[in-house]
């Protein structure tokens, strides 16, 4: 990546993610970046500092492996993105119609997968 090539906010911190989701373990740096899929390689200490910031987001958890430390995410894929979407549910002004606009965008097969969710949710309250 060329110096002019910037990625979008956050997107190398997402990449980072899936790299250590994909993996399932505990994953230095030199782990980490071994892992990303980038059109150059990136620099040990820019995979460090992400690795580090997600760590003090609470993103990921952190334990010494040798003299490197090795991350972890705290949540699943599916339980990070669940609670992405409820962050921006919460910032997005009227919560029902934010829902039915997201409703909405779903295929038939995603809301009737959704309705068969929240049945099941409803029988066991």
């Amino acid at each position: 990546m060329s110096r002019r090539s910037r990625r979008a906010t956050g997107e190398l911190e997402a990449e980072v993610l899936e790299a250590l989701w994909d993996d399932g373990g505990r994953m230095t740096p030199s782990e980490v970046g071994a892992r990303l899929h980038v059109e150059q390689e990136l620099a040990y200490t820019t995979v460090m500092t992400v690795l580090t910031r997600l760590y003090e987001k609470g993103v990921l958890c952190r334990e010494r492996r040798g003299r490197a430390w090795a991350y972890q995410p705290v949540s699943t894929r599916e339980e990070h993105a669940a609670g992405r979407m409820n962050e921006i549910l919460h910032s997005g002004g009227d919560r029902s119609k934010a829902l039915a606009r997201f409703v909405d965008q779903m295929t038939p097969a995603e809301r009737e997968r959704l309705r068969k969710l929240l049945d099941s949710r409803s029988h066991k309250a």
